[in-house]
């Protein structure tokens, strides 16, 4: 079996006492980060009025397409209405023109054609059908 040998403590490094050498490099190194940082905050200040720039660009854009979408709306409505206005003039004056030659076929005997003939007659139908022969140039003629 194995001997428990116990183990000598490790012993704890003294703290380490700063360096001239050190603290140099630190300093340029502080300095170096703070030029960094402050041209990176610079960029971002660069980079949020490039943003609102573009923000107010794209804002009076939207307003100005908005504005002739409105305008263009509008003038399409005024168009649409003098068209539906026109057809029921002209549905009118269509109208009133069909009541005429209804009119005036039913002054002059004829059925109104746009109705539709309701069983037209065929002249002499319901008169009696004569088979007699008939002459022609003093000549007796069958039928």
């Amino acid at each position: 079996m194995a001997t428990s040998d116990p183990t000598p403590p490790l012993p704890v490094p003294a703290p380490l006492a700063p360096k001239k050498e050190n603290i140099t490099p630190i300093g340029s190194k502080i300095a170096e980060l703070n030029e960094s940082r402050t041209e990176l905050l610079g960029r971002i200040q660069g980079l949020k009025q490039d943003l609102q720039n573009w923000r107010s660009k794209l804002d009076t854009q939207v307003k100005i397409y908005r504005d002739e979408l409105t305008e263009l709306k509008k003038t399409l409505n005024v168009e649409v209405e003098q068209l539906r206005t026109e057809f029921q003039e002209l549905r009118n004056t269509l109208h009133q023109q069909q009541e005429d030659v209804t009119a005036s076929l039913r002054d002059l005997g004829l059925q109104d054609v746009s109705k539709g003939a309701e069983d037209p007659k065929v002249e002499g139908e319901d008169e009696e059908v004569d088979n007699s022969p008939t002459k022609e140039n003093g000549k007796e003629v069958e039928n």
